[in-house]
């Protein structure tokens, strides 16, 4: 399986609380649900395609347990989202997580590394993560991400948790794929490609 990574961030760089406020999640972050109003019809089909290619989904623990929460109850099974989350195969990496309370769940503990590269090698579409900052992080620096889609919406937040911290790894990216929705969400498709090349002085 390939493994894909989807994240909406800011032009800022925020990915934390975009859906909506989240007390028990994000307490104190008042600036949630920023990026639910620009997403118009056109970007829903893009995302609602995007959960239709998954072979299964990768999760880390934060981002499972507000899934599980929102739509793992859900029931209408029509809807693209709603449906694949809730017939295809679930991963959580997670140490700490013990028991997994949405159908299909697997937790997956110890060498995590090892364990979603063996998953890899499965047949199939796509092994997608969404949300997941911290995952998505992890999994960039240990060269297991094949793809790493990012849907810019066009505000600042101005706080909150940035997708990419103040330091980390230096990552090159190839860009596959860009698109811009009607209401200005820009759509970036991109392939670790090493590390990048610095200019010389």
């Amino acid at each position: 399986m390939k493994l894909t990574t989807t994240t909406q961030v800011s032009v800022d760089g925020v990915a934390q609380g975009n859906g909506g406020r989240h007390p028990d999640l994000d307490p104190g972050f008042e600036r949630g649900g920023w990026a639910r109003p620009l997403f118009d019809d056109e970007a829903m089909t893009y995302v609602n395609e995007v959960y239709q290619r998954a072979e299964a989904f990768l999760f880390g623990r934060r981002t499972y347990q507000l899934f599980a929460g929102y739509w793992g109850v859900r029931e209408d099974l029509d809807n693209p989202i709603v449906g694949a989350l809730n017939t295809r195969p679930k991963y959580v990496a997670s140490n700490t997580l013990t028991e997994a309370r949405w159908a299909d769940t697997t937790i997956l503990s110890g060498d995590l590394a090892a364990a979603i590269a063996e998953l890899k090698t499965r047949p199939g579409g796509e092994l997608q993560v969404h949300g997941s900052g911290a995952l998505t992080r992890w999994l960039l620096q240990k060269d297991l991400v094949d793809e790493l889609i990012l849907l810019v919406c066009p505000v600042v937040v101005g706080q909150g948790t940035r997708l990419f911290p103040d330091s980390g790894p230096d990552v090159a990216l190839d860009l596959v794929e860009s698109r811009v929705f009607p209401k200005g969400i820009t759509l970036q498709v991109f392939r670790p490609a090493g590390r990048p090349q610095y200019a010389l002085d």
